[in-house]
């Protein structure tokens, strides 16, 4: 909502439903089916691709906590998908299975993993992944058919089947719990505004650290939480759409 989405809608475990409601009262949450072990179930699909059908971008992966629930979830989801998407955090143990698995939306995605979640996804060692980090968020571009936002201290963005990988400097307090959940639904917001995937990620990014940057120098240099960071969002949009800059 903060990078322009306008009616947002959660889908989560039955469990948890009507606490998120009562957190998120901008948000239609919807209740879903879970497994034993409080994961969503597999047999959620059809009613989540019901709400997707009438979405402008839908974003998966934060909350999920095991990569077979999120796996066998997505397995079932995503091809079945028509609209533009984001894949978080586990989420994209969905591309580790499945390499092609979102070709069908031709370009239309977004892919936003962490260090690790991106040599998992690869299959490679996460040291080698930090040492080559823009090589191979170009290479998981290229592989996804997907634009990647990826990195640690540094953020890249890749778009597949270009020679261009964006590199943004970070910002050490975004390391903080929930920072990528934040900047994977900057993206989607984006995403949801008609921004295509490639525009998405790299506003998403340099929006994401720029606002991370403004709370280091304007509340907290440390300790700041990763909602924080929300409030900075539209004013950091306003300001760069502005004549002067």
């Amino acid at each position: 909502m903060r990078a322009g989405a306008g009616k947002p809608q959660v889908a989560t475990a039955e469990s948890v439903a009507v606490a998120v409601s009562v957190a998120l009262p901008e948000a239609l949450v919807t209740a879903l089916p879970e497994r034993g072990d409080g994961e969503i179930a597999a047999t959620s699909v059809d009613q989540v691709v019901d709400l997707a059908a009438g979405c402008d971008a839908l974003l998966l992966g934060p909350g999920l906590l095991s990569p077979d629930a999120a796996n066998e979830l997505l397995e079932a989801l995503v091809p079945r998908l028509d609209c533009p998407v984001v894949l978080d955090a586990l989420a994209m143990s969905y591309l580790t299975e499945h390499p092609d698995g979102v070709a069908h939306l031709h370009g239309r995605v977004v892919l936003t993993p962490n260090d690790s979640e991106l040599a998992e996804t690869l299959g490679l060692d996460e040291a080698e992944v930090a040492d080559r980090a823009a090589e191979c968020c170009a290479e998981l571009a290229d592989r996804s058919g997907a634009t990647v936002v990826a990195g640690g201290e540094t953020t890249y963005v890749a778009a597949p089947r270009s020679e261009v990988v964006w590199r943004h400097a970070g910002v050490p307090g975004l390391g903080v719990a929930g920072s990528g959940d934040v900047k994977a639904g900057v993206v989607a917001g984006l995403l949801a505004r008609g921004v295509p995937a490639e525009g998405a990620a790299a506003w998403g990014a340099a929006l994401h650290l720029r606002a991370g940057r403004a709370v280091s120098e304007h509340e907290a240099p440390l300790g700041f939480l990763a909602r924080d960071v929300l409030p900075w969002i539209p004013h950091l949009m306003a300001q760069l759409s502005s004549p002067a800059h």
